[in-house]
């Protein structure tokens, strides 16, 4: 998979490339296409790092952005949240099937006089 990683204010080392191509290779377990990956890493003051991430599905578009002292973390986080999104938008038809079920209330059995 090919991940547009842009670094402001950072370079973007091996590691760092490593980590990110591999935070996106998880989303691939959901078995939806994913178009144009892309992730932007900068180092804010305070030395706390943030990093914003993207990624379009079929019918979605899935934006993540997390800041942490630890870029590593910071990485980790942004997966967990574009996880949620596509784990959301996967099973978006099922949650709409499910609440639009019509529930039939049984019928109490009636005493025969």
């Amino acid at each position: 998979m090919r991940v547009e990683i842009t670094g402001k204010n950072i370079d973007v080392t091996a590691a760092i490339r490593a980590r990110i191509t591999a935070r996106f290779e998880k989303l691939e377990k959901w078995q939806v296409a994913l178009i144009n990956p892309h992730a932007v890493i900068s180092e804010e003051p305070g030395h706390k790092f943030k990093v914003e991430a993207g990624v379009s599905v079929p019918g979605a578009k899935l934006v993540a952005s997390a800041e942490h002292d630890d870029m590593y973390a910071a990485i980790n986080e942004v997966g967990q949240k574009l996880e949620k999104q596509l784990n959301k938008q996967a099973h978006k038809g099922e949650a709409r099937r499910a609440s639009h079920t019509v529930d039939v209330p049984e019928d109490e059995e009636s005493e025969v006089v």
